[in-house]
Parts: C-alpha cells; structure tokens; sequence
C-alpha cells in the first residue's frame, strides 16, 4: 500500500451532507463527494492486510484495496480502469450501496473502516467529469441478436457486456423510461436520474437498441412482444425483470382508501421531478403518514413524504429493534444486523420496533387510524422464531396516508408462465449459477438474472448477476467466453 501506516495516522473522513433542514426544500442530492486531497487521505488508510475482506464482501469483487492505492498516488485514471473492470455502474453504487465491503473492512474491528464506498463516489465522478467514460463499443460483431427483458441493474449490465462482446442486444422495458428500480423505486435526492441517461447515451453508442414502453410476455398492449416472438427473433433471451410483487397486509379495512403500497406511491414523485404531469398523484403534503415497513424502501417513503410536507411521518417495522452495535468477534466480516439511521431517518421520523398491524379505521371510506399491538418473538420447540402478540399492548394511531414497504416476494408470474419458465418455491425464475449452464432456464436459449432470478436483493448484486449472466450468454452463443465472471 502507498502508505502502510496511514490508518493508524488517519480518523476516517465521511462525505459531506446538507444539513436535513436545507435538503427537504429540494429534490436533488445532498450528499458531495470527498476533495482530491480527502480521497488522498482516506485511500492511505486502506491497510496492508494481507486477506481483502473486504473484496470478499463486495458482491461483484471490486478490487478495492488497488484503487485505494491507486487513488492515495492520484493516479485517477487507473484507479477509474480498476474500477470499471469489475462493476459497470459505479455512480449507482457509489451513491445507494449500502457498502458490505466496508462492514467486511480488517478496520471496521475497530469500527473504523476505510470510506470504500466515498472513494469509489469520487472516482467515477472524476471520471465523468473529466471525460474518462466513453463508449466501448466492440471491434467484431458476432452477428448474434440477444433480448434482455428490464432495464433495471441486471438488465442494463447484462447488455452493456453482450454488446462489447459483439452481439445485438436489444433491451425491452414496460415502462415509459429505462432503468427499471433506479429511475422509478429510488428517489431523485437519493440518485439523480441524469446518472442513467448519460450511461444511456454510452451503452447506444456501443451498440444497444433500447425499447422503452414494450411489455414482454402476454397481453393485448398494442406494443407487446410475445414470448413466442421474441424465441423466433432472438439468438438468446435474458429475463432481467424486477422481483415486483409486493407484501400485502390483509387485515380489517385494507380496503379504505388512503393505503398504498411504496411502489404506486414513489415512482409518481420521480415523475414529477422529471417534469411529467401525473394525475391524481398520491402525496402526504399535510397528512399523517405511516409507513410499514424498516428497510431501504421504507425509508425512502419518509424521505419522500417529508420533502412533499407531510404533517408527521412514523415508521413500523414487525421485527425486534437490532442492537446499535454487533458482535463484531462474532459477526465480522460477514453483514451485521445493526441499528441503522438513514438520511431519510435524520430528516425527521418516528420509528417503532416489533410492532404489527392489526386493523385500519376509516370515515366516508377513507383512512383515519391503524390499530396495531407490540409483539414478541420467541423460540418454539423446534428452535422456530414465532411472533406473539403482548396483552394489553394494543393502541390506535392516527393516520390519513398508509405506505406498505414490506418488501417483494417474487416477480410478477405472467412473464415466466409466457415463457414456461419454471419457478421456484418462492416463485423466481429458476436457474442456477454454477456448473455449465449457468444463468439458464428450462427454457431453451432463456436466460435469468437478477431479482427476477435471486429475488429482492441490491443494486450491487443485481449488477454483479447481470455480468455474470452476459458471460453465461456469450458462452453459449460462441461456444467460449473472454468476458469476465
């Protein structure tokens, strides 16, 4: 490493942020990346360990402790290449990872770890700033047409790589713009979507076609492409799709109005940031709004509904507070299970632990309370966690706007059954990773990847799925494959 004891000299420098009062009047981001002499600093920490856990943690390798190195010598430009070499999409990454390299940093036994994920945010930015990314577009094509069905991580890494790899690649996606989960799940002040539309412009200059507003599967659209045609018209057919299917809660009045889940209610917000005019959009401007549900999504919900002047925002998770700091002898370096604050938690929630909902209240059909209890997870005889409810524990808060955040179990069933895809017991396409037919599916030259694959699971993994899956793809097309695993 360039410096060797640069973590025993260095604290950890973190990103800075807007203060939560200046970024709620605004839709942008608020989080900059570090200065070339803080990226410096925070690269010399990167220690001489011997083992990188922490690439090890990363789900698609990156080379970490390399363009740490590289950047501690302001050698930006290779550190960029380094970067490039194992992730297509850093600016994605590098802005909602949640950063499992740095849980598995040696650092972090001290709870110090190195700002991995603020490195890579500075590189690539530097990268397009000074008009280091341009197109690759491939020197031979191959003269085979590949499909790739949604445009999210998966599907966009999956064509990018065929179309280096000489093919044409056509990427099909239902709704009115590309990127899938990042243009319409994550928020504008979370992720830019000028991000997307620049790695657009590269990917088209490399080869790809993109079809937005094109369904594929069954149906009556008049844009539809049919699951038989796109087998006739394709050498191989990539299913990329998002795992679509939300968690639902039926419970007593979850037909009042006023219940939405988070992803009826999220891409509407994108939509006007991007200057469409949506009708009757769903917004918590002046309304109490609960949001169930503790992950990533939720989250996003209460920063959206605060940025769109929501009177109080309160946000329930069904399982146990975790404690705010692991076990790390235990748990390192694999992902802790942790009290995590968002940015979205700092601008202004109330959050509750272990507590499920039990009815929803309502007048003239709409909202204006969720009745829910305190519960306790205990152990059955077979080691099984069950959750019981704690007597006397019930009460009654008051609520115009209820957001479901729960998650996604599987993706939407129609595309698979257009194909005969078979699934698995938790309803994704099935198709292993390993062995010589990887990525594959019972179907004939039909391909998976991705949360339609995995199920619900992060950017980062679905990128590192769509790589893996294009290389799958282009083995199977030639025979043998130089693109990387």
């Amino acid at each position: 490493m360039g410096k060797v004891t640069g973590f025993m000299e260095y604290r950890r420098l973190s990103e800075v942020a807007e203060p939560p009062r200046e970024r709620l009047k605004h839709w942008g981001e608020f989080v900059g990346h570090l200065k070339d002499d803080e990226a410096k600093l925070e690269g010399a920490r990167c220690m001489d360990c011997g083992i990188p856990f922490c690439m090890q943690g990363c789900p698609v390798n990156n080379i970490i402790p390399d363009w740490n190195d590289l950047v501690f010598r302001q050698n930006w430009r290779e550190a960029l290449d380094v970067l490039h070499s194992t992730n297509n999409f850093p600016e994605f990454t590098g802005r909602v990872c949640p950063a499992p390299c740095e849980a598995a940093c040696t650092l972090n036994i001290d709870n110090d770890p190195v700002g991995i994920k603020s490195i890579e945010h500075a590189i690539i930015d530097k990268g397009w700033e000074l008009g280091w990314v341009v197109p690759q577009p491939p020197l031979i094509k191959s003269g085979k047409r590949v499909a790739v069905v949604g445009s999210g991580p998966a599907g966009l890494a999956t064509a990018q790589q065929l179309a280096r790899a000489g093919h044409a690649v056509v990427l099909f996606e239902k709704s009115d713009r590309i990127g899938g989960l990042l243009r319409y799940g994550i928020p504008d002040f979370k992720m830019e979507k000028s991000h997307i539309d620049r790695r657009i412009e590269q990917m088209q200059a490399e080869g790809v076609e993109f079809r937005p507003g094109v369904p594929v599967g069954e149906g009556s659209a008049p844009s539809m492409l049919s699951a038989a045609s796109a087998l006739a018209d394709f050498d191989a057919v990539v299913l990329a799709g998002g795992a679509e299917q939300p968690r639902d809660l039926q419970v007593p009045g979850r037909d009042l109005m006023g219940l939405h889940f988070a992803m009826d209610f999220l891409p509407m917000q994108n939509k006007v940031v991007a200057g469409d005019k949506v009708s009757a959009q769903i917004s918590a401007k002046g309304l109490h709004v609960i949001v169930i549900g503790g992950g990533d999504t939720g989250s996003d919900c209460v920063g959206t509904s605060n940025r769109q002047g929501a009177a109080s925002v309160s946000q329930f998770e069904l399982m146990p507070q975790p404690p705010a700091h692991e076990n790390k002898p235990l748990i390192w370096p694999y992902w802790p299970l942790k009290l995590r604050t968002s940015s979205s938690h700092e601008e202004g929630c109330e959050r509750d632990w272990a507590v499920s909902t039990k009815a929803f209240k309502g007048k003239d059909g709409r909202v204006t309370a969720l009745v829910a209890c305190r519960v306790e997870w205990i152990k059955d005889a077979n080691g099984q966690m069950l959750m019981q409810e704690m007597a006397g524990s019930e009460f009654e808060l008051q609520a115009d706007l209820v957001l479901f955040a729960m998650g996604f179990v599987s993706p939407v069933a129609r595309v698979l059954e257009a194909f005969g895809v078979d699934k698995d017991a938790r309803g994704n396409a099935r198709a292993a990773t390993d062995g010589g037919k990887s990525y594959r599916t019972n179907v004939p030259k039909v391909f998976a990847a991705g949360d339609m694959r995995r199920g619900q699971s992060l950017v980062v993994w679905a990128i590192r799925e769509g790589r893996q899956c294009a290389r799958a793809v282009d083995e199977f097309l030639m025979g043998k494959s130089d693109l990387p695993r």
